[in-house]
């Protein structure tokens, strides 16, 4: 049987695995560092581009090379107990936690946030976010042909945008690479950090998630073996993760540049607007804003749609999958008015804890067929991974969580463990994990 597709095909599977990735909360994370990581801007951006572009491809290939019908069905090769907690911790992080509030604030705070003043911001984010998730919810619950025009109309016009961007950001720049300052954890170990900012994308997360669509759309093509499927989604996503290597590339630096004439920002969507600002004024931050908002309210759409779906899925003798849409919109809400700055700070704990195990059972599917796909190769690594990563999790926390005397205490224990300091801990151990179940 011929499994080779049209260039045509890839294109299409290709554009696709762009428009799933790269969301409007992509843009504000690899400006943020590039902010932060100033001189050390390269390192930085190439641990950044392996979690947020090269990890989240290889989980989409390990979807389909590994045979599953989706991340269920792959943790279940642990134990089906972990492949629940798995699935659950997921789509809560990708949903109505974090993934999903921040649609909204990402959208207030890069499109009205610099207009309203500050003893206004929280009564301003708070009517903001009631009409976005509003209008969410309304074609959540009514799924329809809306999410094609928009996203046809708004891949255009937002990488259009963004080019005009990129390009006069590069021929008027604000200020030079060799001299802006470097900040925080960039200074000593710029690549690490790079590494774990990259985990703020969640794009490995959602490839776990979301890699069964790839697959699907590959067999309606026509794409069958497991070999065609991964050779398929590998030539498939080379021009999206391309093009997102590029963008990403390019906002980072443009984030460094911003430095010589901006203050170093709380977050990335603040220096979006400003920068947006300082080249196209008023115009050029209404537009962006537009785009953003726009590229926002599509991904809460896809986000409301998938976790409901999955959890009523999950758990059949529960409640409709309307009552998980409207659960999952007011929870939403009620986090998204915590602002940015605050959900980013909520959610590197969990993505603390949760990306390494993602990274394992990502790795563990590409091994598989060393091991013979052996269970206790799988539980023994995800055990030793697990503990690890709790570790990292704590280490994270806000300083006021920190210094409790236990958690100083726990974290005591866990320094003794290599790259800890550098939110790297579970390395080691999942090295370990894996080497006690292949001699098991």
């Amino acid at each position: 049987m011929n499994e080779k597709l049209s260039m045509s095909s890839y294109l299409l599977v290709g554009s696709m695995l762009f428009g799933m990735f790269f969301g409007a909360g992509n843009l504000i994370f690899p400006v943020h560092m590039g902010q932060e990581a100033g001189a050390q801007l390269l390192p930085a951006t190439v641990g950044f581009l392996i979690t947020a572009i090269g990890l989240p491809f290889l989980g989409i290939v390990a979807i389909g090379i590994s045979g599953s019908s989706g991340l269920y069905d792959l943790a279940s090769r642990v134990h089906p107990s972990y492949a629940k907690f798995m699935t659950v911790l997921l789509y809560l992080t990708i949903g109505p936690a974090f993934a999903l509030p921040r649609t909204a604030t990402v959208s207030y705070q890069v499109g009205l946030a610099p207009y309203i003043s500050e003893g206004s911001q929280a009564l301003a984010l708070g009517l903001f976010t009631l009409a976005f998730f509003a209008l969410a919810i309304t074609f959540a619950l009514r799924p329809s042909k809306i999410l094609v025009w928009i996203g046809k109309l708004l891949n255009p016009m937002f990488l259009l945008f963004l080019a005009m961007l990129i390009a006069i950001a590069f021929l008027q720049p604000m200020g030079l690479l060799s001299s802006a300052a470097v900040h925080g954890d960039y200074v000593s170990h710029a690549f690490f950090k790079g590494f774990t900012e990259g985990y703020n994308t969640m794009d490995v997360l959602a490839s776990l998630a979301f890699g069964i669509i790839v697959v699907r759309t590959l067999h309606d093509l026509g794409i069958r073996t497991p070999g065609g499927v991964a050779w398929g989604t590998v030539k498939a996503g080379a021009v999206s993760v391309l093009l997102m290597g590029i963008i990403y590339s390019c906002l980072a630096t443009i984030g460094t540049m911003s430095v010589g004439q901006f203050e170093l920002s709380a977050n990335g969507g603040v220096a979006l607007a400003q920068i947006a600002t300082f080249y196209f004024g008023s115009f050029g931050s209404i537009l962006l804003a537009l785009i953003v908002t726009l590229a926002c309210l599509k991904t809460a759409i896809g986000l409301i749609t998938a976790c409901s779906e999955t959890f009523e899925e999950l758990f059949p003798k529960s409640v409709s999958y309307r009552v998980y849409a409207w659960v999952f919109t007011v929870f939403s809400f009620l986090i998204g008015n915590l602002g940015l700055t605050q959900i980013i700070t909520l959610a590197v704990p969990i993505l603390m804890f949760l990306y390494p195990l993602a990274i394992t059972l990502v790795l563990l599917a590409f091994l598989s067929a060393v091991f013979g796909s052996r269970q206790s190769v799988y539980l023994s690594t995800t055990v030793f991974t697990l503990l690890a990563a709790l570790g990292d999790a704590f280490n994270a926390m806000p300083k006021s969580v920190q210094q409790l005397d236990w958690v100083q205490q726990l974290l005591a224990i866990y320094h003794v463990l290599p790259f800890f300091d550098i939110g790297m801990g579970w390395i080691v151990p999942s090295i370990i994990g894996l080497a006690v179940g292949v001699i098991y």
